[in-house]
């Protein structure tokens, strides 16, 4: 194995998770910064409108960012169990095939973003104040959505690799520039939401452009000669096959938050910016259990091409227990000190009421959440992403908006009554994840049935 590549089917399940997902965490944390840095130098320096700007900007970037995070989630999977088999050419086919598709995805979507952003913005009823903010975020973002797709999916084959340090140096060095072009920016030139879009996009090429020239100087799988893009037509009907499901389910996550902010952008906008800094900081306090679940994935994925599928449901059994715990812990800080976190965003008063209510009922959604995402991280991980979109789908858009909506508006509860959903649907996905599992028919191969024989007649 060269460098970049680690096997995750020996040693102690235990310790290879934690040494596994630990980078990832940190990773994830850093790269919300990203967006964090934004809220809270924009909150500082800038008012609740420019900050209810970001916010709403960031949600629709947020569902084209989760729409790839998906595809390139399926690609780890592919690539894992692949090298769990030992089949470098399917590996080398796979990483160019995903290249190929994402730059080819990346140009038609920020041309769809520029021709209907205002639309996007009128539909999510943006407050008159703060839309001229949100415009400005999202026409910025949306130039530099092939440096999003570049940086996921150059994270994804490393971490498919097995290896889960490298992505973190280079998100690192990004976070850094990114905050420091936040305060020259938002702070000294008072750009507002603009120089927010700015520091990110710039921060994120420099990663994907340093990530780049790191691997192709260091004998990685793929040389990103033009001669190594292409379409593999197997390997792109296996992406699609593993990718489209993982990134549908994504978007209809990022879809059902979108129709919460068009509610709660009814309401105003101190609701919309107590809102946003909430979703800032469950971005924070949902990181472990993400990193944790795509870790049990990528694992379980090795695993599972190895043939260990007793070591891919321990995996997933250990991140449960790691998860579960950071994520308690989160919610008894959640619970005690609301406002406080809430003031860390911005020092308003009246955002800081309102968030508190809402933050106290929506944080209950961080006892279910581990249990979800480690059960998920194993289905994906085995191949069945059809599963795991039946129920995003089902939680997320048939009963998180109507929860929502009921208690909400319909019941006038306010903001509180808008937090219950999503504690509401995570305890239905829960439901029937324990069902699925109990089942065993997350033990059916999909990935390489047909490679798997190919492999033992050899």
């Amino acid at each position: 194995m060269s460098k970049f590549e680690k096997d995750l089917s020996k040693g102690s399940v235990a310790k290879q998770l934690i040494m596994f997902s630990l980078p990832f965490v940190i990773s994830n944390l850093i790269q919300s910064l990203y967006s964090v840095a934004d809220m809270i130098i924009v909150g500082q320096f800038s008012g609740t409108i420019s900050m209810s700007g970001v916010n709403i900007g960031s949600q629709i970037t947020l569902v084209v960012t989760n729409m790839i995070v998906g595809l390139c989630a399926g690609a780890t999977v592919l690539i894992a169990q692949y090298l769990g088999a030992g089949d470098r050419h399917a590996i080398k086919q796979t990483v160019g095939t995903l290249f190929t598709s994402l730059i080819v995805f990346a140009l038609v979507i920020t041309a769809l973003l520029l021709v209907f952003k205002k639309p996007f913005l009128v539909l999510l009823q943006t407050p008159t104040e703060s839309f001229s903010e949100a415009d400005d975020y999202l026409l910025i973002t949306t130039i530099g959505t092939i440096f999003i797709f570049g940086y996921n999916a150059l994270s994804a084959v490393m971490r498919g690799l097995g290896d889960s340090k490298r992505p973190l140096v280079f998100v690192a060095i990004a976070c850094v520039i990114n905050v420091f072009l936040d305060i020259l920016l938002v702070a000294k030139f008072k750009m507002g939401a603009m120089g927010a879009g700015i520091a990110t996009v710039i921060s994120q090429a420099i990663s994907m452009f340093l990530c780049v020239f790191y691997l192709s100087k260091n004998n990685f799988i793929f040389d990103f000669k033009l001669k190594s893009f292409g379409f593999h037509k197997e390997r792109l009907k296996m992406l699609i096959k593993i990718g489209i499901p993982t990134s549908v389910q994504n978007v209809a996550v990022g879809i059902s938050f979108l129709f919460l902010t068009a509610m709660v952008n009814s309401l105003g906008v101190i609701a919309s910016a107590a809102v946003g800094a909430v979703a800032k900081y469950n971005g924070f306090a949902i990181l472990p259990c993400v990193a944790i679940s795509s870790s049990v994935s990528a694992m379980s994925a090795q695993n599972i091409g190895a043939g260990e599928m007793k070591r891919a449901r321990k995996t997933m059994e250990i991140g449960i227990l790691i998860s579960f715990a950071i994520s308690f812990v989160i919610f008894i800080f959640s619970q005690i000190f609301p406002e406080q976190i809430l003031k860390i965003f911005a020092d308003d008063e009246q955002m800081a009421i309102a968030g508190t209510e809402y933050l106290r009922v929506f944080s209950f959604d961080y006892i279910f959440v581990p249990l979800v995402f480690s059960m998920n991280g194993l289905f994906i991980g085995a191949g069945h992403t059809k599963f795991t979109l039946f129920n995003s789908m089902l939680s997320s858009l048939l009963i998180r908006i109507p929860v929502s909506y009921i208690f909400g508006i319909v019941m006038h509860k306010g903001l509180m009554g808008v937090g219950l959903g999503a504690p509401f649907a995570s305890s239905i996905a829960l439901i029937l994840c324990i069902i699925f599992f109990a089942t065993g028919k997350w033990k059916k191969m999909v990935i390489l049935k047909k490679d798997m024989a190919e492999i033992k007649s050899e």
